[in-house]
């Protein structure tokens, strides 16, 4: 990024300083160059598992206890959220859900429902249920293995959104089966920053980029143009898939190149189709731009699964749904589906 303008980096303790510039895996954000005389300022904090940030122009300083303001909402759900907490309230469902129903919070039980909903567009590709898988392939813990045939069938038997079973008046979740477990892994991100960008827009800002991980972002707004985005990937050559001008939109990257294994040569990514209970294959990057950040995320998830046929599927009976998958084919070229308004590919 030495294109990038001065800027100052803000902890979440207030203070101020020189920062070099910021790399990404993914994706990263900058000035076009007529720009480039002004300043942004970066807030951040570190949360579910990944470096959460807010992206200010510097004539938008003013913004800054808004932002960090959003940044204590990524703290609260992530205590709320995430698996990895004994106290959160995902965590009681896991425990309880196969024995009595749980209840949830109104915005817990709309983000499950959504959950399901989205496993249903996605054909199956989308599935919250599959920890058991992950952990049958050793991923949870970073120890991945080759597991037999039959101990992926029997993780294959605790998979399965129709397993979950939801009763709208009471607001509580069940479970059909012992050993069934929720992860938001696959949409946390996104849904985290949709709620801190309602809550900056509630503050009065209307120019801001949020970012997690990498590999999510939501624009607020975006002057001229709007935010430069480069979308990029650890598996291909180069990194680069594509340049977008992005405003008031959000944007997810999956690939499979942060966790794998290799056996016989073959390579083994961290992320599993639930329908068979093996690791994707098929596609290398999957780049998504919705109006909303959990949609995106949980999209670029179920693309990346069920590769062009369940994208090509999803983008043309949903408007406002833009992608880029980029086949294993050895061309490294995206194909690109759909359109959002607030989009535009600069390069591609």
């Amino acid at each position: 990024m030495s294109s990038v303008p001065s800027s100052s980096d803000a902890t979440d303790g207030g203070s101020v300083r020189p920062v070099r510039a910021l790399t990404r895996r993914e994706l990263f954000a900058r000035r076009r160059p007529a720009e480039e005389g002004g300043h942004w300022l970066r807030i951040h904090r570190a949360a579910m598992a990944c470096r959460f940030e807010i992206l200010l122009d510097g004539t938008d300083e003013r913004h800054a206890a808004a932002a960090r303001e959003a940044l204590d909402e990524a703290d609260r759900l992530e205590a709320d959220l995430s698996v990895f907490r004994e106290t959160s309230a995902l965590s009681r469902v896991n425990r309880i859900a196969a024995e009595a129903p749980a209840a949830v919070d109104a915005d817990l039980f709309a983000l499950l429902t959504r959950c399901r909903d989205l496993h249903a567009r996605t054909a199956g590709a989308f599935d919250i249920t599959s920890t058991p898988l992950s952990r049958c392939w050793g991923f949870l813990r970073r120890e991945g293995r080759l597991p037999s045939a039959e101990a992926i069938a029997a993780a294959r038997a605790l998979v399965g959104m129709p397993g979950v079973l939801f009763d709208e008046t009471a607001r509580t979740v069940r479970f059909a089966r012992a050993g069934m477990e929720l992860s938001l892994g696959s949409i946390g991100k996104g849904y985290a920053l949709d709620r801190m960008a309602a809550l900056m827009r509630g503050r009065g800002v209307r120019h801001a980029l949020l970012s997690a991980g990498g590999s999510s972002a939501v624009a607020l707004g975006g002057r001229g143009e709007g935010w430069t985005v480069d979308v990029r990937s650890r598996r291909i050559a180069g990194g680069k898939l594509a340049r977008l001008q992005l405003r008031d939109g959000a944007l997810a990257t999956s690939g499979a190149g942060e966790q794998y294994f290799e056996v016989d040569g073959k390579r083994y990514g961290h992320v599993i189709d639930p329908r068979t209970g093996w690791p994707a294959a098929g596609v290398l990057s999957v780049s998504v731009v919705t109006a909303e950040g959990a949609l995106s995320d949980a999209l670029s998830t179920a693309f990346l699964v069920g590769g062009l046929d369940v994208a090509r599927r999803y983008c043309a009976s949903h408007p406002q749904t833009f992608a880029l998958v980029t086949p294993d084919d050895g061309t490294s070229r995206p194909v690109v589906l759909g359109a959002f308004a607030g989009a535009t590919v600069e390069e591609a």
